[in-house]
């Protein structure tokens, strides 16, 4: 698998609001998950997820298979870091604070589209 983009994630408040705000304003929006501590959408073939601050930057997402965020990070000097759905990622610090998560979800619930 090639690197490809996979979502978008913003910091909010309030996870629910905010997933009940794009229900009402934009069509076609699919909830793919959703707990208090965050939430993933997809509209149109855009995922978005939305996060709280104490637990993850905003960021663009780019997924890659196992063996690619392996590489990655060694190259980069990050720890992989598991999560909940069983993907696993490691984010990255570009220029003027932009933040970037290369994930795997390679053993996760796969949230396609």
């Amino acid at each position: 698998m090639e690197m490809q983009f996979d979502h978008i994630a913003q910091q909010v408040p309030d996870i629910a609001e905010a997933i009940a705000w794009y229900q009402q304003t934009l069509s076609n929006v699919r909830v793919l998950y959703q707990d208090e501590s965050w939430g993933f959408l997809e509209c149109n073939g855009v995922k978005l997820a939305f996060v709280k601050r104490d637990q993850h930057p905003n960021h663009l997402a780019w997924r890659v298979s196992a063996a690619e965020l392996e590489r990655l990070a060694a190259l980069h000097g990050k720890e992989i870091v598991p999560h909940r759905d069983k993907t696993r990622s490691f984010y990255l610090e570009g220029p003027g604070g932009q933040w970037v998560e290369i994930i795997s979800f390679e053993q996760a619930a796969d949230y396609e589209s």
